[in-house]
């Protein structure tokens, strides 16, 4: 009797969390250093994933248990990979909207949905969104192409300087510019673009708020982003944001709007300014763990990979306080490097207590290409904060 009562719970449990050890396929679009990543939290769980890139060197290449290569922009490509899996996630937004709409309407789970990428995806309609939900962002125009908006600066529709940005497919400070002169257009590409007004910041912050399917919803602390000043990159990212808490606090009320009005299932990460007095206007968001997360794999009780996890899984959602203070260092290629990496002066590094090295598995360096980062971790910011900058005058990614 005892024995049949076990069966019965087994099968009962079973049938609830089926996710775990079990014929449950797990589909990511995109197989880059997010997915690789991501691939750590599901081989913990012991959880089936596929991977879908179109490089045969794709980082998550060797972490999935099957790995296909296609276009993640092919309509074919996307629906027969998504025919193989039983839940459908997102490494990168930049993916086939259509494929996914067919998909979804034949039942497949799919985090975020179509409709939410569709939002998101082309930066003029995600700053149209904010807009019309009332999220304070900054003001901005929408352009067909290169020609419209040099039309709009000749007739001082546009006032200088501005920040241009390309309506989709840029990535890690690509397809970004400041245009101070009418000379800066010059070798821009010919695709939609927006002009966003210049936003005076005190601080560049970002708020990871995680959605479950059932609603439940938790937010990381704020954290505060140094950037490069000529590739636009995240330098340094610093958990918890020095800042005022009535400022983290507004940032984070902001950041669970924003999230309301997308109604994600997942990771939404939301990029704000501070403004020289204290007002948070909203950048851009990314619905996937992002690089301002990625502290919390050594600071956090619950890294950001394993809450997406747990989000779209519909698992409960672990706690996203940090254990201890952290910086993230970015690594990059340097400039006049390219071919076979090589970094220089890890071995350094390595012997700090509290330092964390993550190599993306990316052969091939180029100038300010995404090669790694690097974790510290700390008791007290401030030294974390020195310790940072040791080691990013210390590790070179060269060749």
């Amino acid at each position: 009797m005892t024995f049949k009562c076990c069966l019965s719970l087994c099968h009962n449990y079973n049938n609830a969390m089926n996710y775990f050890s079990s014929d449950f396929k797990l589909g990511i679009l995109g197989g880059g250093q997010l997915g690789k990543m991501l691939l750590a939290e599901t081989r913990k769980f012991d959880i089936q994933t596929l991977v879908l890139d179109p490089s045969e060197e794709a980082p998550a290449r060797f972490g999935c248990n099957a790995f296909y290569r296609g276009t993640l922009l092919d309509y074919d490509t996307v629906y027969q990979f998504g025919k193989l899996v039983d839940v459908l996630t997102i490494e990168i937004e930049n993916v086939n909207l259509d494929a996914l709409d067919a998909l979804e309407k034949e039942g497949l789970r799919i985090f975020p949905s179509p409709k939410t990428l569709r939002l998101i995806q082309n930066k003029g309609r995600q700053k149209d969104f904010y807009v019309e939900n009332s999220i304070p962002t900054s003001a901005h125009q929408r352009f067909v192409d290169l020609n419209a908006l040099r039309n709009a600066v000749t007739s001082s529709a546009v006032v200088m300087p501005f920040v241009w940005k390309c309506a989709q497919f840029g990535y890690d400070g690509n397809g970004v510019k400041i245009v101070r002169s009418a000379l800066d257009l010059i070798g821009l590409p010919e695709v939609e673009c927006i002009a966003e007004a210049m936003v005076p910041f005190k601080n560049e912050l970002a708020v990871i708020v995680a959605r479950s399917v059932s609603g439940v919803v938790k937010t990381y602390p704020v954290v505060e982003m140094e950037f490069h000043p000529e590739a636009n990159q995240v330098e340094y990212v610093i958990c918890p944001a020095r800042i005022d808490e009535k400022v983290a606090q507004k940032a984070t009320e902001i950041a669970l709007q924003v999230s309301e009005a997308f109604n994600h299932i997942g990771l939404l990460a939301v990029e704000m300014f501070q403004t020289q007095d204290d007002e948070i206007l909203v950048n851009e968001v990314a619905p996937r763990p992002h690089n301002s997360g990625h502290y919390s794999i050594e600071a956090s009780y619950t890294s950001q990979f394993e809450n997406h996890l747990r989000a779209i899984l519909d698992l409960p959602l672990g706690t996203t306080d940090s254990k201890v203070a952290g910086i993230m260092v970015n690594l990059v290629g340097e400039e006049g490097f390219s071919g076979p990496v090589i970094y220089e002066n890890i071995e350094k590094i390595m012997a700090i207590d509290g330092v964390t090295p993550h190599i993306y598995g990316k052969r091939e360096t180029r100038p300010f290409r995404k090669m790694g980062h690097v974790t510290i971790v700390n008791e007290n910011m401030t030294e974390a904060r020195k310790v940072a900058e040791e080691v990013k005058n210390s590790i070179r990614v060269i060749c």
